[in-house]
């Protein structure tokens, strides 16, 4: 399996993949692959374990965000989009396989087991996806005003609802207002807490060169105008919720559409399914010329999260906040060597 620098894991390319690979080869390679979805902070907390024709999606809590996400569901949801990107891989290199999710109550950082049969299933529905896992990408930036159209909202509503979960896209400006307000709110609340600074100060500083965030987002260099290695030090210290809150507020009014994505039962199995439905409308995103970022705050702050399932009318438990368009070019997050992961 190649190994790749940190920053050169998106060139991946399917030529490095010889065409005589047997099946085991063929899915260690789609590992190269799984390790390119998104996650939380870009803390990247998956392990794979490979077992000739198996392999053991794990959690490495090692990487949990303590503060932000303290029962671990995003770290969960993270590990399910690289179990999506897995699944878009092994149908793509025309592998059968099987999964059994949470395959053992004594290990539950075990997530998901994989094992490519030649009798097991093939999804050629999420084969064509393939092409878009290199391109996918976090735009932090604002979003041209151009509206999404609804055969595309449809679209991505669709590709959640695929994996078992329910979704809602919302485009009206009301409704964008009230969700705005409740985001502002929510970093108002995070950024007060000392813990929180700490923790999103650590995931940005300047030494992580394969993981992390090169910077918070949209609003920072235009608040401080400082060099990143100050940011973390201001972040860490001062209590900034209300210049992020205004930042964010503005993003969310110029973003032409927030997908909500929610789940009936809040427990793992759930999460799962979330951070799947995550990478396959990201990924079915990318094929319309979208791109998007997350806006988590409500969700992850307990007191305002049933107030963001009111706004979005949803009857599900919401999981993740996105908000979608068409932005600038962004440049890839960094990525963790191939052989830090897989063992």
């Amino acid at each position: 399996m190649p190994t790749l620098a940190p920053h050169t894991a998106w060139d991946i390319e399917e030529s490095h993949l010889s065409p005589l690979a047997c099946a085991e080869a063929r899915l260690r390679f789609a590992l190269n692959y799984a390790v390119l979805a998104p996650s939380s902070h870009n803390s990247q907390p998956w392990r794979f374990i490979v077992d000739g024709d198996t392999v053991m999606l794990c959690a490495d809590r090692t990487r949990a965000l303590s503060v932000v996400d303290p029962f671990d569901r995003e770290l969960v949801i993270s590990c399910g989009a690289a179990l999506f990107n897995l699944r878009v891989a092994l149908s793509h290199f025309g592998l059968g396989y099987a999964i059994t999710l949470l395959p053992s109550g004594a290990e539950p950082d075990v997530l998901a087991k994989v094992r490519v049969l030649a009798s097991g299933g093939r999804d050629a529905s999420i084969a064509p996806l393939f092409d878009a896992l290199a391109r996918r990408v976090t735009t932090r930036d604002a979003f041209h005003a151009e509206a999404v159209a609804p055969e595309i909202q449809q679209r991505l509503l669709g590709a959640a609802e695929a994996e078992g979960v329910q979704a809602v896209c919302i485009d009206d400006l009301r409704r964008r207002e009230e969700i705005a307000q409740l985001i502002a709110e929510a970093d108002r609340i995070q950024f007060h807490d000392p813990r929180f600074r700490r923790e999103l100060a650590s995931w940005i500083h300047p030494r992580r060169t394969d993981d992390g965030m090169p910077a918070y987002g949209p609003g920072v260099s235009k608040l401080l105008d400082i060099a990143v290695p100050l940011v973390t030090s201001v972040i860490r210290t001062f209590d900034l919720g209300g210049g992020i809150a205004a930042a964010h507020e503005s993003l969310v009014q110029a973003s032409p559409i927030l997908f909500c994505i929610g789940t009936g039962i809040d427990d793992p199995q759930s999460w799962l399914a979330a951070g799947q439905a995550l990478e396959r409308v990201l990924l079915t995103g990318v094929e319309s010329g979208l791109t998007a970022s997350y806006l988590n705050q409500p969700v992850e702050t307990e007191k305002l999260r049933d107030s963001l399932r009111q706004i979005t009318r949803m009857t599900a438990q919401p999981q993740l906040l996105l908000r979608m368009g068409r932005g600038p070019h962004a440049v890839h997050s960094p990525r963790r060597p191939i052989q830090d992961v897989v063992s």
